[in-house]
């Protein structure tokens, strides 16, 4: 049997052969007398025989750019997932159920938010169709169905079940819906206040959060709840035009702003509450 150490560049032969873009790649793999093993970010080359580890430093630095960014991507196109009860392969992603045998699976780790709940990756998703969706799900993978299954069973139904709660949480307002977007792509938003924020931003914040302290009647708290709405509408449609353009840096800048105005939203509602 094959050491991992041994096994050639296997998680991306297969991908490798089935894209035009990628045939460069796969020449330059194929011209390099060494043999790479891609595992848990480490490369062994094995030539005249000498081995060493090296981990992503190739002779060429080009290959490396190309096979670390795509190295992701390769090795989980060519995993296949099998049903823990009857071995049968399960081809659908994410999977809830096997087809074959209906029994719950283990939840998919590869599966975004947007696949969970049969929606676009898109900032401007259908809250409707999103919440149908939910609803779909929830009632086929409640823990109250299985509590007269295994408990393998009841386990993953658990799982399953709270995956697909955080998903809809996440997907359902525009602010953790977009900082999850910027997530996919390897951005965020560091916590507390902003120190590259724009001084006249964070004037205006104290102003706002000053009139609602002072506001003592329901209707002032609420003219301030109203024109937060507004706000928030307005950053919406802004957010969903620089992602659809990938101006990432953009967006995430609209999103730290719809994080301050979101909050003093929820400072209204507390207030209105108080008021009553």
């Amino acid at each position: 049997m094959l050491s991992l150490n041994n096994i050639g560049v296997i998680c991306i032969s297969q991908a490798l052969q089935h894209s035009p873009k990628l045939l460069a790649i796969r020449q330059l793999l194929s011209k390099a007398s060494s043999r790479a093993t891609l595992c848990n970010n480490s490369i062994t080359f094995s030539s005249k025989g000498t081995r060493r580890h090296t981990g992503f430093r190739l002779l060429n630095e080009n290959i490396v750019k190309h096979v670390s960014s795509l190295q992701t991507t390769f090795c989980t196109a060519s995993v296949k997932l099998h049903c823990w009860n009857c071995s049968q392969s399960i081809e659908q992603t994410p999977a809830f159920f096997c087809l074959s045998c209906n029994f719950v699976q283990p939840p998919d780790e590869r599966a975004s938010y947007f696949l969970i709940m049969e929606c676009d990756q898109t900032f401007a998703l259908d809250t409707q169709r999103l919440q149908k969706t939910y609803l779909k799900l929830q009632r086929s993978l409640h823990p109250d169905n299985f509590s007269q299954k295994t408990a393998k069973e009841q386990e993953y139904s658990e799982y399953q079940s709270a995956l697909v709660n955080k998903a809809y949480r996440t997907l359902l307002k525009p602010l953790s819906r977009g900082l999850y977007m910027l997530e996919l792509n390897g951005m965020g938003i560091e916590e507390g206040t902003d120190a590259g924020a724009d001084p006249l931003f964070l004037m205006e914040l104290m102003e706002i959060n000053q009139a609602l302290d002072e506001a003592r009647s329901k209707e002032e708290s609420a003219k301030i709840g109203a024109s937060m709405k507004e706000k928030l509408k307005d950053l919406t449609e802004q957010i969903d035009a620089s992602l659809n353009k990938g101006e990432l840096q953009a967006a995430k800048a609209l999103l730290a702003q719809m994080k301050y105005f979101a909050n003093i939203e929820e400072k209204v509602k507390e207030k209105l509450s108080e008021l009553m």
